[in-house]
């Protein structure tokens, strides 16, 4: 017959370490208020679970490296006439976007708010429980360079796969240089209806040879990032100049 001095140990080999913590608390709990074995059994499944939720979400913000205080809520959508906090919000809680690798395309002036709402977007993702990653385009095509003199750009792809959603933050700041470019160009070709991007760009698509090192790479990189997007463009003055010049006058 089991005893309750061996279940500890079953719990710790089964990793349930929550539980493990909790099961001589909730026992006298369940005496005290008269539950039976599965409303018991029950409330510590829910434990377990919670802090499962909340350690993975923990975990998941670290890796993401987003930069900081760049949320939806933070976010003054009374610059912005054309858009609504709605669809923002929308596309942060709502995943299934991400589950068909779609990808979203940022494009406005400096200083208009593009990466606040890539990184908002992103922060309501993880919430439920969705892997991104953030880079600054040019670090990201600076490491995927490193990687392919080292012959691992296929490893290094690898790793990236297992986030759901990159960011690739003022990709037009990407040099136009053939291995900048090239690495660049096989990163798209590779998430190509594999994951998803979210892309912030000064440059609309017209100007997008200033970045690929010919039309074809141009209109192949456009094509495969547009075939499943949404396409957000913002017409404002920069924030970042308009704070600077209330400073100025004193407003």
């Amino acid at each position: 017959m089991p005893h309750n001095s061996t279940l500890p140990v079953l719990l710790k080999q089964l990793k349930l370490s929550t539980m493990s913590a909790l099961w001589e608390s909730y026992l006298d709990k369940a005496v005290e208020q008269k539950w039976d074995p599965a409303t018991y059994l029950t409330a510590l499944c829910e434990e377990e679970l919670n802090q499962r939720y909340t350690r993975r979400i923990s975990r998941y913000f670290k890796e993401a490296k987003l930069p900081p205080g760049k949320t939806v809520s933070s976010f003054d959508f009374t610059q912005l006439s054309d858009m609504e906090s709605g669809m923002i919000e929308a596309l942060a809680s709502d995943t299934s976007w991400t589950e068909h690798s779609e990808n979203l395309l940022f494009f406005g002036p400096s200083g208009t708010g593009k990466t606040h709402l890539a990184v908002a977007i992103c922060n309501g993702l993880i919430e439920h429980s969705i892997r991104v990653r953030y880079y600054q385009a040019t670090a990201l095509v600076q490491e995927l360079q490193r990687a392919r003199a080292e012959l691992q750009l296929e490893k290094a792809f690898s790793r990236l796969d297992k986030y759901r959603v990159l960011i690739l933050d003022d990709i037009g700041y990407v040099k136009k240089s053939d291995a900048e470019t090239h690495v660049l160009f096989e990163l798209i070709a590779h998430r190509y209806e594999t994951g998803s991007m979210i892309i912030t760009a000064n440059h609309p698509f017209s100007e997008w040879d200033k970045i690929f090192a010919d039309t074809m790479m141009t209109v192949a990189a456009i094509d495969r990032l547009v075939h499943h997007a949404h396409i957000i463009e913002i017409q404002a003055e920069s924030f970042r100049r308009k704070q600077a010049l209330g400073k100025k006058t004193g407003k």
